[in-house]
This record gives C-alpha cells, structure tokens and sequence, in this order.
C-alpha cells in the first residue's frame, strides 16, 4: 500500500454493582447509558422491506442464494431482481453500466421502490448537488454470489478533469459494490475517475445513510462457494438471536509516526471502544502481526494488517471463530478475489467461519480504505447495523472498498438485559459470555477487582465455565495471588477449554507454577508447551524459559 501524500489529501474531501440480584440489570442499564446513544433508525414492517435483493441470472446458484436471503429476511418479491451479468468477478465499464447500474436504476423506479427528481436524467453531477433520488422505500442492496466483484479499468474512458487528479488516483477501476453505492445521489452520472468524496462519512445518526441523502447501503452475500455465501445470512441471525460474543483481537504495527500512523490509530481506537464496550480485549502494538504460534481463541472480533495473504493462525485449518464474527484485514488486495480459501483475506476468512468483512479490490491508498475506529464504534457501542457501519466508515465511495455480509446484520441491536435474561432462560452456553462482558464493563468504569472476584465466584457458571474461570485467574494474578489464580487456571483446564484457549492456560499455568517456585512442575509444563507449540516467536519464548529453568534446576 503506497503512502502517496496527494491521495492522503484527496482522500479526506456502569457504575459499581451492588449485589448479584442486580449485578447485569444496574450495569448493563449503565453500558447503555454510556454508549448506546445513537438514534436507531426504526425498521418498516419487517426489516425485509427496506432491501432490494439482486442477483445474476446466469448463475444459477446466485438466484438460489437471492432466494434463501429473501426467505430468511422476508424480502417481499417485488424487491427481488435478476439481472443477466457477466459470470466472472469482473466486468467492464460499459457492461457495468448497460447491463447492471443503468437496468437497476429502471427497475427501481418502475417497481416504485424509488422516485426521481424530474430533472435527475438531464442535471450535471456535482457533489453539492441533492441527490436524484426524492423518495425511496429501500435503503440497502444486497448483491448475491454471482453478481461481479470488480469494475475493471477503461483506458479509453476519458473524462474532462481526468488531468486535475493526482496520478495515483487518475483511474477508474472500482469494486462494483463502491460504485453502486453512489447511484441515488448521481444517478450513475458521476465522474469515473477518481474518488467521490463520501458526504455521510463519520455520520452519527444511521437515518442519514439513506437514499434521499445520496447514498444505497450496498453489500454482497458472497465468498469461495455458494454455501458459504449463502451461510452469511443464517449465522447473522443466529448471533442477532444469541448474541456476538468472544474475544476482540486488534494487530496494529506500533507506529508512532509517518504517512501510515493514521492506520494504527484507527486500529487503537477501536481497540479502546471495544474494549469498555465488554470485550475481552487483545492489541497487539508491535510491528509483526500475529504469529503462528499465537493463541487466537473464540474469535468474535478481529481487525488488523499488513500481509499480503491470510497468515499467522489464519493459516491454520480451523480458526475459532464464534457465530456472527466480523474480520477485517487492512491490505490493498484483501478481496482482489473472494473464490478462494488461500489468497488475499477476505475469502479464507469467509471459508474459516467469518460472518462480516470488508476488503479492497485494487490498491485504495490507506486514506481510501475504512475507518476502522468509526466502523467499530458504529457497530458495537451504538448498535448499528453491519451496513450501516460499514458505510459510515468510509470517506471515499466509487473507489475500493467491497462489503461483504449481510447490510442488515445488527449483532448488538437487543439490549443487553434482554438479552441475558433470555439467554438464562434458555440455558444458553452464552451466559458466561455475558457475565464476563458485566465484568469487564465493571472494570472499564474502575470498580475493584476484588469486586468482580466476589461477583463470578457468586455465579453458577463460573464453576464449570473455561471462559470464566480463565476470567477469575486474570484477576487474582492482578491481585496478586497467584496460587489462586493457579487454582483457577487448572479448574478451566479440566472444563474443556477450545485448543487455542488451552494453550493460553497452559502459558498462564507455567507462568504461575514458576512464580510459586515450583520448579519441577513448572518444567513440565514449558515442556508440555514447546512439544505443542508451532514454529513460532511464541515458541521460541518458551524454549527459552524451558533451556533457564533446566539450568537452574542443574545447579542446585
């Protein structure tokens, strides 16, 4: 990703609890207090109606995904659309345009999905102008497995002020799904080279991300195969249900300077806003990305870069992701394609069990890939949809960026006490995920640590819960009390914690006996840890505790 300085300029156009009777309601009444804030907009009879679903017709598993979306959405048929697009991720400019932007835009306004103004056919586009589009029932598109990725780029496409862009921008390929996304303000006469500075960037109000105000929430159910594709849908609403839980991993480089330090700072902020939203929280600050040997486990956030291809444990074969994850790697060809399992990122995290992405078809420049501190907060503090969020994020439109789960996905849109009590009632596994999100929410407003050891070691859960019990060792180690954290971390080990997680433990574990000077025990346990490690730093680190602690167990 190049750090051109003229694309950097032309791409910017709750409280304590007081008894466990109480405990989630008071603190949970609280997060909402504190984060919630947002005014959601209000869906139409079902969310369904405010979605066009459009798919290709010479595909056929494309429509069989338009029509499981539709069935799982209820999307009445009127706004389900078949359109003969090329078969292969990319299309040209003018097939584009004849036979995608230019048949949508009639079908919308035929099927009164959309009124225009009268003078949208003849009116030059500029960007202060209204948008086309006056009155509009849809507000998002989703784009099904089959409809092309990419617009590729027309040579002999030349416009007027193609000359004034800075060079590294003076092109007009585009992802499919960037381009669309403009057409309620331009009715597709925008210029084509360049950028389309994004008016609704950082919007903090979802009813702004509308048609009338100039842009369509575009989003595609695709991926390596029609059933991954085709599966987005249902793990969405499995985690809308149950909610989105586990554990938040951001990899930023450690920058503290330079073109690309803007990078790093989105990804520590929404560390931070994940973070006192209740996520057991992981940012990484240093210049490599997670690495083989890393123990990435139950996976319901991930944002990071820079390689070029799914690394560290997203190479591994199984990835633990929890239902309705969202994962996002930072890469200029992170959905160059999104057919396969192995290249770029957007594809094998879909074929690992991601939920939600987003990636770049070709090179964005950093200024024109997403705000991830904006998308994150949009998406978990105040409750807006995955499409919402991810539009809200970006400043430039007609460019890079492809969306790809599904727009309606609004994995904290029920509230929190609800949801708990309901999770309760059902005897979800989930509750102590929700428990340890009241405890972190404890911590994040600076109550005790003490305090959220008495709280888990009042719930039933905890006895027998990994999760918790992982949670319970972290804070007597910070109270310093490391033979009962020792006790925990051995009681989560034997309630069969998932592999990733028990080597976490194992670590805490060796840690911990090694600290109590229990040298012979702790020995086996760094051996235990080395024989199950991956060529790693990680295990290169515990080698190295292994090799000093053989050699003070010689000497005496």
């Amino acid at each position: 990703m190049s750090a051109e300085p003229s694309l950097l300029q032309a791409g910017r156009h709750p409280h304590k609890m007081g008894g466990r009777a109480r405990g989630p309601i008071r603190l949970f009444s609280a997060a909402v207090a504190l984060f919630m804030f947002a005014v959601t907009v209000g869906w139409a009879a079902s969310p369904g109606d405010s979605v066009i679903v459009v798919f290709n017709s010479a595909v056929q598993d494309s429509k069989a995904v338009a029509d499981h979306y539709a069935t799982v959405r209820a999307v009445p048929a009127n706004q389900v659309i078949g359109l003969p697009l090329p078969t292969s991720e990319t299309m040209s400019r003018k097939e584009f345009r004849e036979q995608l932007q230019e048949p949508l835009l009639k079908a919308l306004s035929a099927r009164e999905l959309w009124r225009l103004r009268p003078d949208s056919a003849t009116q030059a586009f500029s960007p202060t102008n209204p948008p086309a589009v006056t009155e509009a029932k849809i507000r998002f598109a989703v784009l099904c497995f089959g409809v092309p990725l990419r617009i590729a780029h027309d040579a002999a496409a030349r416009e007027p002020d193609d000359e004034k862009l800075p060079p590294p921008i003076r092109r007009n390929e585009a992802a499919v799904d960037s381009e669309l996304a403009l057409l309620p303000l331009a009715a597709g006469r925008h210029s084509l080279a360049g950028i389309v500075p994004n008016r609704n960037y950082a919007a903090t109000n979802p009813a702004a991300l509308h048609p009338t105000n100039g842009i369509l929430l575009v989003a595609r159910l695709d991926g390596p195969t029609p059933a991954i594709a085709r599966g987005l849908v249902d793990k969405a609403r499995e985690a809308e249900r149950d909610g989105l839980w586990g554990r938040a991993y951001f990899d930023a480089r450690g920058l503290r300077d330079g073109g690309y330090l803007i990078g790093d700072e989105w990804l520590r902020k929404a560390a931070d806003v994940v973070k006192r939203f209740g996520f057991e929280t992981v940012l990484d600050d240093t210049p490599a990305t997670f690495s083989a040997g890393f123990p990435l486990s139950q996976v319901g956030l991930y944002a990071g870069w820079y390689d070029g291809n799914a690394s560290g444990p997203f190479a591994r074969d199984t990835v633990e992701f929890l239902p309705g994850a969202v994962a996002y790697h930072l890469h200029s060809f992170s959905a160059r394609t999104l057919r396969s399992t192995d290249q770029h990122w957007c594809g094998p995290l879909l074929a690992k069990g991601a939920t939600a992405t987003l990636g770049c078809v070709e090179e964005p420049f950093l200024a024109g890939t997403p705000d991830l501190g904006v998308f994150f907060h949009r998406l978990t503090a105040a409750g807006w949809t995955f499409g919402e969020a991810a539009y809200a994020a970006q400043g430039s439109l007609s460019w890079q960026t492809t969306v790809v789960g599904d727009p309606l996905y609004r994995p904290f849109g029920r509230h929190p006490a609800e949801l708990h009590a309901d999770l309760l009632k059902r005897r979800s596994e989930f509750v102590a995920w929700s428990h340890l999100r009241v405890v972190n929410l404890n911590l994040a407003q600076e109550t005790a640590a003490a305090e959220m050891v008495g709280y888990l070691n009042q719930q039933p859960e905890t006895k027998t819960s990994p999760v918790l019990l992982e949670k319970l060792g972290d804070l007597q180690l910070k109270l310093e009390q490391p033979a009962h954290a020792l006790a925990a971390w051995e009681q989560a080990l034997a309630n069969h914690p998932t592999s990733q997680q028990r080597l976490r433990l194992l670590v805490d574990r060796a840690e911990a006996l090694s600290t109590l000077g229990r040298e012979v025990p702790a020995l086996v346990a760094w051996q235990e840890l080395a024989e199950l490690l991956p060529m790693s730093p990680e295990q290169t680190r515990v080698k190295q505790r292994l090799e000093a602690l053989t050699l003070k167990l010689k000497r005496k």
